[in-house]
């Protein structure tokens, strides 16, 4: 598919998105979700790449939806909010990590976009809000749920009824947020978190992700069963030398972290 509206690079085992309408503050519409979606099933179905970045392009990471387009009337099948949903719902449950680098505003959709991910880094320029509430309208991209679930209920309600803008120190001190980072070290420090889950087992992360989500839904006694089952399958699937391999391989890392915190050479 040819992309006018995102830019997808891939580049040793990871792919980055990149939002780019900069003239809407990349605000979402028809088209570039359906493109969105493209892009994910593009890089789910990749076998060469393990991480998706998500970024925007401009002083914007996403505006939220195009409010024109919200404006006119639509068919059923081209419904922006099912667009939205079904995008969001992608990113939400996809098996490989993906990392939000947040480079500007993330207004309303958009601050509905970043938690979608599993980690969040954002520029210090990044300002978070949601306006729905302002405008007379409810979310409908997953911010009554998974801000919560993020924040906390007190945080999130705060959030949701005064619709003020939250700064990307603030937004790191309550947990919106994995890191804050200067504006040109956005790239490079997304990139460098991307690699270090690149040099991890891919079984291995894509399974913790798949039990973390799983746990999320239900109590914590339901969860920790989850855990105790997938790790006998987990087990069960990997024959005793590739298990022998793998905890010899932990064993060299621990001591390369050792000599790495002792500041001493390898060898």
């Amino acid at each position: 598919m040819e992309y006018r509206n995102l830019i997808l690079e891939k580049k040793e085992r990871i792919a980055k998105l990149i939002l780019k309408r900069p003239q809407a503050l990349n605000a979402l519409n028809s088209a570039l979700l359906k493109e969105m979606l493209s892009a994910l099933e593009d890089v789910a179905a990749d076998d060469a790449i393990d991480v998706l970045i998500i970024t925007g392009s401009g002083r914007a990471f996403c505006a939220g939806m195009d409010l024109k387009e919200l404006g006119r009337p639509f068919e059923e099948e081209a419904d922006p909010l099912a667009l939205v949903v079904a995008v969001f719902e992608k990113i939400d449950n996809f098996e490989k990590p993906v990392i939000a680098a947040v480079n500007g505003y993330a207004i309303t959709g958009g601050f509905e976009l970043a938690p979608c991910a599993d980690i969040i880094i954002a520029s210090e320029r990044a300002a978070f809000a949601d306006t729905h509430a302002r405008l007379g309208l409810v979310p409908g991209g997953g911010n009554s749920q998974r801000l919560p679930r993020l924040v906390g209920i007190k945080k999130a309600k705060e959030i949701l009824f005064t619709s003020n803008m939250i700064p990307a120190a603030e937004a790191e001190r309550i947990g919106l947020v994995n890191r804050v980072v200067p504006a040109d070290r956005l790239e490079e420090v997304a990139l460098e978190m991307a690699q270090t889950i690149v040099a991890a087992s891919q079984p291995s992360i894509r399974k913790i992700k798949a039990m973390i989500n799983q746990g999320m839904k239900v109590d914590l006694g339901t969860g920790l069963l989850i855990e105790q089952v997938e790790y006998s399958r987990y087990r069960a699937q990997h024959k005793p030398e590739a298990v022998e391999a793998a905890r010899r391989q932990v064993m060299e890392r621990s001591r390369s972290l050792a000599r790495e915190l002792e500041g001493k050479p390898e060898g």
